[in-house]
């Protein structure tokens, strides 16, 4: 890892960037894209695609104070009941436009907490799903679980209903940092459900943990870290705290005066990261990390891996068709994105309506830079023939593109022939060189820290 001096001379630790799971980001979405528009772009999927789907639950039995997804609190059932029937629903809506031999490649039931729904709403889903459309032989069928939030009888029908990949969130297993970010999850009670998963049957476990949080020290995440080694995931994401109260209001609730600084961040991150690598995990793009032998370290090797609203996947479909509340699509033509009320959304399902509010119908340009970022994240290098193969641009052309980038990052890169390679702290400067590539004005102070 270079020094510190040179990272604060390149700005890392002041700048701010978005993580690129979409591009553009979703704040530069508009009200362009409307429910007529979503009908068109499912009907115009190809013959025999592959097509993801997405199914959003938002609701939790706590709301925890770090978390910026869209959901909502309920201490009883009662409002699960009429949004199932919704989300089946707009899948029934789905399916009167999507073409029948489409294959479904992936399933991704997140939150929010799924695993709120009890057992029987969650068979109910999954029969729903079965008969919706032929499923890839390699389907990967992804649910996010909370520990707390988790019974035998409900791993019971996650596992009827094809769930093969659990992903739990850990965040961090100390107890000062859990109550100051409201999230109490006991490293006994996770210990329990991963044995339970893994006596179901689940041979691919992902798991979640945060730098940045409050309270954090170098001897607590090592700590954590060990404590997440200790259970074995196939995968785990090392994702930054982003501190953005001016979108995730509960964040509020976050001691701002106990956050680490961006260089004690910076030391959070590496501690975590050699700890991973020293366990045997291979480093994946920004912050994964994941086994040999697990699907995404293949994709990884194999230079196919993509970036998306899940983050880093080795799914290679052009569709992911979102539902629910808040849940957004992307098509090859663009992105659409639900109306973000539950009340609004069920609505317009009630009124036989697709829900979208808002997205982004991507301009040729549009198609080129979001290709050159996604290459950027995934591989930290860009490919100047390949780019020019895929679109047409002459070389000429793309290296006029990318000065802005060499030289905002000087000698973290380097150029060899056709190609552009981050040569040092890639992991680190990633977000700042896709940002050079961002042909969108980002609106100050916006986003979450680059590191």
């Amino acid at each position: 890892m270079p020094s510190v001096k040179r990272l604060r001379d390149l700005g890392l630790f002041d700048a701010r960037a978005p993580r690129y799971t979409s591009y553009p980001p979703a704040n530069h979405f508009s009200n362009d894209v409307t429910p007529e528009t979503t009908a068109d772009w499912i009907r115009a999927i190809k013959p025999g695609a592959r097509v993801s789907l997405y199914l959003h639950i938002p609701y939790c039995r706590r709301l925890c104070w770090f978390c910026a997804c869209r959901t909502q609190g309920t201490t009883t059932d009662r409002p699960l009941v009429p949004y199932l029937k919704q989300l089946k629903d707009e899948l029934a809506l789905v399916d009167t436009q999507l073409p029948q031999d489409v294959v479904i490649s992936q399933i991704h039931l997140g939150g929010g907490t799924p695993t709120l729904l009890p057992p029987h709403m969650l068979r109910s889903l999954g029969e729903s799903l079965r008969g919706f459309r032929t499923e890839a032989e390699d389907l990967q069928f992804s649910v996010e679980i909370d520990p707390t939030e988790v019974d035998q009888a409900r791993i019971d029908a996650l596992m009827d209903i094809g769930m093969t990949r659990a992903s739990i969130g850990v965040q961090d297993f100390d107890p000062e940092v859990q109550e100051s970010i409201g999230r109490i999850q006991s490293f006994d009670t996770t210990n329990d459900v991963v044995g339970m998963l893994r006596k179901a049957g689940i041979k691919s476990l992902n798991m979640d943990i945060l730098f940045g949080l409050p309270h954090q020290t170098k001897g607590r995440m090592t700590d954590s870290v060990q404590k997440v080694l200790s259970l074995t995931p196939d995968r785990v994401a090392l994702y930054g705290y982003a501190h953005v109260p001016w979108m995730a209001k509960r964040q509020v609730m976050i001691p701002a005066d106990a956050l680490p600084d961006a260089e004690e961040r910076l030391e959070l991150f590496d501690t975590a990261r050699r700890l991973f690598i020293l366990d045997g995990y291979r480093e994946i793009g920004i912050d994964h990390y994941a086994r040999e032998g697990d699907s995404l370290a293949d994709a990884d090797r194999a230079k196919t891996m993509r970036r998306n609203f899940q983050g880093y996947t080795d799914d290679n479909s052009d569709v992911l068709i979102g539902m629910g509340a808040s849940a957004i699509s992307r098509y090859p033509q663009g992105y659409a994105q639900n109306r973000s009320s539950s009340s609004s959304y069920a609505k317009a399902i009630e009124q036989g309506q697709f829900a979208t509010e808002r997205g982004h119908t991507m301009s040729d340009e549009d198609q080129l830079r979001a290709a050159m970022i996604e290459m950027i994240m995934c591989r930290f290098e860009l490919d100047l023939d390949e780019l020019s193969e895929e679109f047409g641009e002459p070389i000429a052309a793309l290296r006029e593109r990318i000065n802005s980038l060499r030289e905002r990052l000087g000698e973290f890169v380097e150029m060899r022939g056709n190609v552009i390679r981050i040569t040092e702290s890639a992991r680190l400067v990633a977000r700042i060189a896709a940002q050079e590539l961002d042909g969108y004005v980002m609106p100050e102070g916006r986003h979450s820290r680059a590191l």
